[in-house]
C-alpha cells in the first residue's frame, strides 16, 4: 500500500507504522499509565469514593421505601439536616489532623446567639454585635490551644474543661430561659432565616477551608504536623502557632453556625445539646476519612460524611423509624467505616494489606504490570 504523501508522520507515528512490536509497546505504556493514574486517584479518594456510594445508596433506598422522600419539600428538610453536621464537621477537620480534638466547639455554638442577644441589648448594633460574638468565640479557641500548647495538657482535658466552664456561663446568663434571635429583615434571611440560606453557608465555608487546607502552605503544614510532629518541627515549622490556630479556626466556625442556627430554627435554647453536635460532627469526619490518629482528613470526605449522617437521620423521619435507632445505626456506620478506613490506609502502603480485605483494594488498583515487549 502506498502512502499518501500529503499525510506527514511524526518520528514515532512512523516508527509505530512500521512496526507492530512498537505498537505493542506504545499501547502497553499507555495501559500502563492509564493503571498508574487510576492508582493516584484511588490513594487520593478513595475513602471518600466509599462513604459517596453509601449515601447515594441510602438515598436510593429512602427514595424507593417513600414517595415524600425524593420531593422539593423534603429537600429542605434534608438541607436543615446535612448543614449543621456539615459545619462541626469542617470545624473539626483541621484540628483531627493534628491529632488533637476539640470537645468545646458545642458549647460555643450555643454560646453565640446568647452573646449576639446579650450584645445587642447592651446598645451594640446586630451587625456589631455578630461581629464581637465571633471575635470571642475566636478568643475561647485562642485560649484553648494556648492552654493545650503551653502547659502540655492534653487537647481532650482542655476543651472538656471548657465545655463545662462555657455550658456555666450559658445558663448563669440566661437563667436557663430561651430567646428569640435579635434582628431581622434581610439580615436574618442572609444569616439562615431563608429556606437554603443555612446550606448555601455550609457549601461557602467547605470551598473556603478546602483551598485553605489544600492550596495554602498553612493547610499544607497542618497535614505535615499532623504526620509527623517532629519531623516538621526540625524542618522549622512552627508547630505551637498551627495548632493555636487550628483551635481558633474550630472555635470561629462554631460560634458562625450558632448564629446561623439560632436564625434558621427562630430561637436560641440554653439546653442545646452541643456536646452531642460535636460527636455527630466528628463522626461525619471520621466517616469522611479523617484519622483519628492525626495526618490524613479532607473537607470533601467531611462534607460527604456529613450528607451520609444528614440522610440517615432525615429518611428514618420519613419512613417512620424510631428516632432511637439513629443513634444505634450511627454507631454501627462508625465502627464499620473505621474498619474500612484502617483497610483501605494500610491497602494504599506497599507491602501492606496482604492476607487481609486490604488485600482485595489492593488488587483493584494496583494490577500486576505487563513487561513490555521489545
Amino acid at each position: 500500500m502506498r502512502r499518501d504523501p500529503s499525510v506527514r508522520l511524526e518520528p514515532r507515528d512512523a516508527d509505530t507504522a512500521a512496526s507492530p512490536e512498537s505498537q505493542v509497546a506504545y499501547a502497553l505504556d499507555t495501559r500502563r499509565v492509564s493503571a498508574s493514574a487510576l492508582r493516584r486517584f484511588g490513594d487520593l479518594y478513595l475513602q471518600e469514593l466509599v462513604i459517596a456510594v453509601v449515601a447515594l445508596a441510602m438515598i436510593a433506598f429512602f427514595t424507593a421505601d417513600s414517595p415524600y422522600f425524593f420531593t422539593s419539600a423534603n429537600a429542605a428538610a434534608l438541607a436543615s439536616f446535612i448543614a449543621p453536621i456539615a459545619f462541626f464537621a469542617l470545624a473539626e477537620v483541621p484540628i483531627l489532623i493534628l491529632g488533637e480534638i476539640d470537645l468545646s466547639v458545642g458549647e460555643v455554638y450555643v454560646l453565640s446567639p446568647f452573646l449576639v442577644e446579650h450584645l445587642n441589648n447592651a446598645g451594640a448594633p446586630v451587625p456589631l454585635a455578630i461581629i464581637f460574638t465571633l471575635g470571642i468565640c475566636a478568643g475561647i479557641g485562642w485560649l484553648n490551644g494556648l492552654i493545650t500548647v503551653k502547659l502540655h495538657l492534653p487537647s481532650f482535658i482542655t476543651t472538656l474543661g471548657m465545655t463545662f466552664a462555657l455550658e456555666g456561663i450559658i445558663l448563669i446568663g440566661s437563667n436557663g430561659a430561651p430567646a428569640n434571635p435579635v434582628g431581622d429583615g434581610t439580615l436574618a434571611l442572609v444569616l439562615g432565616g431563608g429556606v437554603w440560606a443555612e446550606a448555601f453557608w455550609a457549601a461557602g465555608v467547605m470551598a473556603i477551608l478546602f483551598v485553605m487546607l489544600r492550596r495554602t502552605s498553612f493547610g499544607l503544614h497542618i497535614i505535615a504536623v499532623g504526620g509527623n510532629a517532629e519531623s516538621s518541627k526540625e524542618s522549622g515549622l512552627k508547630i505551637d502557632f498551627i495548632k493555636i490556630w487550628c483551635f481558633v479556626l474550630c472555635s470561629f466556625i462554631g460560634g458562625l453556625i450558632g448564629i446561623l442556627d439560632g436564625y434558621h430554627i427562630g430561637s436560641i435554647d440554653p439546653s442545646s445539646p452541643g456536646l452531642t453536635f460535636m460527636f455527630y460532627g466528628v463522626a461525619a469526619a471520621v466517616i469522611g476519612g479523617t484519622a483519628l490518629t492525626g495526618g490524613r482528613g479532607t473537607m470533601i470526605g467531611a462534607a460527604i460524611g456529613a450528607i451520609a449522617l444528614g440522610t440517615l437521620e432525615d429518611g428514618f423521619h420519613v419512613i417512620g423509624v424510631s428516632s432511637f435507632a439513629y443513634d444505634l445505626i450511627l454507631g454501627i456506620a462508625i465502627l464499620i467505616t473505621m474498619f474500612l478506613n484502617v483497610q483501605i490506609e494500610r491497602a494504599t502502603i506497599r507491602g501492606a494489606g496482604r492476607g487481609s480485605f486490604a488485600r482485595i483494594i489492593d488488587f483493584i488498583f494496583s494490577r500486576r504490570k505487563e513487561p513490555v515487549r521489545r
